[in-house]
């Protein structure tokens, strides 16, 4: 079974087609990099993905299951553009929330973990209003994963993180697709997607105008995807 199912996804925003019949299947294990330029409709398919949005016309299956489906929720790790933890909570607080919102059996011991691998342990009991924007990052990073998450969907990742988040975050997308884990992300962080990734998707206005397997041509230029396949 596909971990990733998109079957002609599209959507509308008024008149305009942010996506149009977009179609594409991901493996359990693979990385997939969603590439395209601003505008190009990646932020829609994520939210589509998530279960934060839905199509107006197609559908989406996640190891066989709508998105939106509760069983499938708890299956899938978010991580977009907001950073999204609560400013009044402690770090600590946070994920224990997070982790009850996700029915995570032991939330005490999972916070800790993720504190931990995160960097974040000696400040668990810091008011998040108080971190600074790279800790509040890490904090991000550990709220998408803290559930161990079959799918990550990571919507422009490494952008405006500091080097401790990116360090953190690469490292933990390495183990999770070591441990058999399948990652969708949406980036113009070539070089750092590409280097990670198993294949990549190009979307241009809304459409899918490549979907295949990362070659060595992409990792020695990043550029070559958009010169082969991108607009005219």
């Amino acid at each position: 079974m596909s971990a990733i199912v998109a079957e002609g996804v599209a959507k509308y925003y008024g008149d305009f087609p942010a996506l149009r019949d977009v179609s594409f299947s991901v493996a359990p294990g693979a990385c997939l990099a969603m590439l395209g330029r601003n505008g190009a409709g990646k932020t829609t398919l994520l939210k589509i993905l998530a279960g934060l949005s839905a199509p107006a016309q197609g559908k989406i299956s996640i190891f066989g299951k709508p998105p939106r489906d509760g069983e499938a929720r708890r299956t899938i790790g978010v991580l977009g553009h907001g950073i999204a933890v609560y400013d009044e909570l402690s770090a600590c607080e946070n994920l224990r929330l997070f982790c009850r919102l996700y029915g995570v059996v032991d939330p005490a011991a999972a916070a800790e973990t993720w504190l931990e691998r995160t960097g974040l342990a000696r400040v668990r009991d810091g008011l998040v209003r108080e971190f600074s924007r790279g800790m509040r990052q890490r904090l991000a990073v550990a709220r998408a994963f803290l559930h161990e998450p079959r799918v990550l969907l990571l919507d422009e990742p490494f952008t405006a993180l500091d080097d401790r988040a990116i360090a953190v975050l690469q490292n933990l997308l390495r183990q999770a697709l070591a441990e058999g884990r399948t990652i969708v992300m949406s980036t113009h962080q070539l070089r750092e997607a590409l280097e990670l990734a198993t294949e990549v998707g190009l979307i241009n206005r809304g459409r899918l105008g490549f979907h295949g397997p990362r070659t060595q041509a992409m990792l020695d230029d990043p550029g070559w995807i958009y010169r082969h396949y991108g607009e005219a």
